[in-house]
C-alpha cells in the first residue's frame, strides 16, 4: 500500500501533541476540564461487588462431594503471591492478604488498566 492510498491530508505536528494544555489543542477543541470526585458524585451509590479470589482449584464432583471440615484444598496460588481482586467479576486489581484488626484484608498493589 502506498504511503497514502487513502488520500487523506497530511497531519499537521501539532495533530501529533499530546499536551492537552498545548495553544494549539484549545484552540481545536477548547480547554480539557479536569475530572474531580465531585463530578462522579451522582454514581457513588451505586453497588457494586468486590472479590478478592485468594486461588482457584479443579476438583470431580464426587470429590467435591468427599470434602469435610477440615479438609485441605488446594490452590493453585503459592504462599505470598499476589491475588486477583474483581468488581462485578471484572479484574481490576492484583493485591496481598493482610490482617486487619484480626480479620483478613487486602492490600491492592497493582491497579489493572482495561483494555479499551
Amino acid at each position: 500500500m502506498a504511503e497514502n492510498d487513502l488520500n487523506l491530508p497530511p497531519l499537521n505536528p501539532a495533530d501529533l501533541s499530546f499536551d492537552h494544555n498545548s495553544d494549539a489543542s484549545v484552540a481545536r477543541s477548547g480547554p480539557v476540564p479536569v475530572k474531580t470526585a465531585e463530578d462522579l458524585e451522582q454514581v457513588f451509590d451505586v453497588p457494586v461487588t468486590v472479590s478478592a479470589v485468594l486461588g482457584s482449584s479443579r476438583i470431580a464432583v464426587g470429590d467435591l462431594l468427599r470434602i469435610t471440615p477440615g479438609a485441605v484444598l488446594e490452590l493453585d496460588r503459592r504462599v505470598g503471591e499476589a491475588i486477583d481482586i474483581f468488581v462485578n467479576e471484572r479484574l481490576v486489581a492484583r493485591g496481598e492478604v493482610v490482617v486487619v484488626e484480626e480479620r483478613l484484608g487486602v492490600t491492592m498493589t497493582e491497579i489493572i488498566k482495561a483494555d479499551r
